[in-house]
């Protein structure tokens, strides 16, 4: 390894290791993945001669621009998809279309709610993602379980279900988005294989933290789940959910269509349903009304979470760059070398890794790490790639920290790291690995 590979490679490093401990510099990693994106590239282009051998003389710059454009135009492709999602999912609920899931909530029992909980989350979480489900369900919890005790039970457990359910979906979790848009993943096969494993790794959880809840819910808190009903009708709001719950479930059907790539039909559908609320509102005379404005996509696009998106931008840029110098190769052939390529071991332990540090990353290097194959474990709905998804999303549930669920769950309802490591994470891991056997035996003995 030259020294110029090993300083991009500390550059990546200590980047990655400001990211991770963001909780404690109180600076937003979306600032430092981006020092990180362009020190890698700057350092790459003092001698890009190591790494781009045909380009020579006066076509070297040109060829590193190529490079570049390359991989950012697959990067755009995964930003495009979020931004429309994200907005999409904005646009849903505040005119009122997750209406429906508030009232599907109302229980008495401790325990009948725990399950509606599991499976409302998981399926959400799914269409949704894993984040935007995680911030729906938590302020529905709000106005149904006023014992703080029982609602970090169920809050532990909206975090679960969240990374489960992304797991199966090519459009619930970002990682599994940024896979499929790879093209290592297709959406019948992504959901054939991993939906399993992917409802194991939740009720199992579900059902031991179903053991201490007993009795009811008191009857005040129940009464107080009311909820505005917004400026549009009730067929309005229906409408406004199907086309915008139906339209995300159709993108996969899309793609497979047409063979465009996934962003394509997520702005159909943002297009569309764009289209219908601007109808809508045409028909509303609202005057003067700033809340009714704030509401139409207009007002909506400027409250898209750029630091997200920024944040994606510049770590899968600086990962990249890892894999135009080969550091990425290389780390994959070790680990094959050390695992004896053994792939449960080697995406498990990715898997717990991803509760420690951002998954996203870890993701993006292991796409750099290993070229989709023909045949195989690395062919296209491989074991490897099926496994990373499942790991990589389900994994970040043994610890708070390990996923954007866990993440908003735990500013929203106060759940310290200790708390949730000390109830919670011995649970999730028994999910989690239950899961992956389930998966072997799938693998063993059913589908092959």
């Amino acid at each position: 390894m030259t020294t110029l590979t090993m300083c991009i490679v500390t550059v990546f490093v200590i980047g990655y290791f400001c990211i991770a401990i963001e909780s404690l510099t109180k600076v937003n990693k979306a600032a430092v993945a981006l020092l990180m994106f362009v020190m890698c590239w700057t350092l790459f282009m003092t001698d890009p001669g190591q790494y781009v051998s045909t380009a020579l003389g006066d076509k070297t710059a040109l060829a590193v621009s190529e490079i570049m454009e390359k991989h950012l135009g697959s990067t755009a492709t995964t930003l495009f998809f979020l931004m429309g999602a994200m907005t999409i999912v904005e646009l849903v609920d505040q005119n009122g279309g997750f209406n429906f899931v508030r009232d599907m909530m109302k229980t008495r029992s401790k325990k009948a709610l725990l399950w509606r909980i599991a499976f409302l989350t998981f399926i959400l979480s799914a269409i949704l993602d894993n984040l935007t489900t995680s911030i729906v369900m938590i302020m529905i919890l709000r106005k149904l379980v006023g014992n703080k005790k029982d609602r970090m039970i169920y809050a532990s457990l909206v975090i679960i279900a969240a990374n489960s359910g992304g797991a199966f979906s090519p459009i619930g979790d970002v990682t599994t988005i940024m896979l499929w848009n790879k093209g290592v993943l297709t959406a019948a096969g992504v959901i054939k294989e991993i939906l399993v494993p992917s409802v194991v790794s939740m009720t199992i959880p579900a059902y031991i933290l179903s053991l201490p809840l007993k009795g009811e819910l008191a009857v005040k808190a129940c009464k107080t789940a009311t909820y505005e009903s917004g400026d549009f009708s009730g067929i309005q709001r229906k409408i406004i959910f199907i086309i915008g719950i139906g339209g995300l479930i159709f993108v996969p059907i899309f793609k497979s269509i047409t063979h465009l790539p996934p962003f394509v039909g997520i702005l159909l559908v943002l297009g569309v349903l764009w289209t219908v609320t601007e109808v809508f509102y045409s028909r509303l005379n609202l005057g003067e009304d700033k809340n009714g404005m704030q509401k139409r996509v207009t007002n909506m696009l400027s409250r898209i979470d750029m630091s997200t998106i920024l944040f994606f931008l510049g770590i899968l840029m600086a990962v990249a760059c890892l894999e135009t110098i080969g550091v990425l190769t290389m780390l994959g052939n070790s680990l094959d070398t050390a695992f004896d390529g053994n792939y449960y071991m080697i995406t498990g332990i990715i898997g717990i890794l991803s509760s420690i540090v951002d998954n996203v990353p870890l993701v993006a290097g292991c796409m750099g790490m290993y070229p989709v194959a023909e045949t195989g474990a690395m062919a296209v709905d491989g074991i490897f790639w099926q496994l990373l998804a499942y790991c990589a999303g389900v994994g970040g549930s043994m610890l708070i920290i390990g996923s954007a669920a866990g993440v908003v769950v735990m500013g929203l309802e106060k759940i310290s790291f200790g708390w949730y490591m000390k109830n919670i994470s011995l649970i999730a891991l028994a999910g989690y690995l239950a899961g992956i056997l389930v998966y072997w035996a799938e693998k063993t003995y059913i589908l092959v």
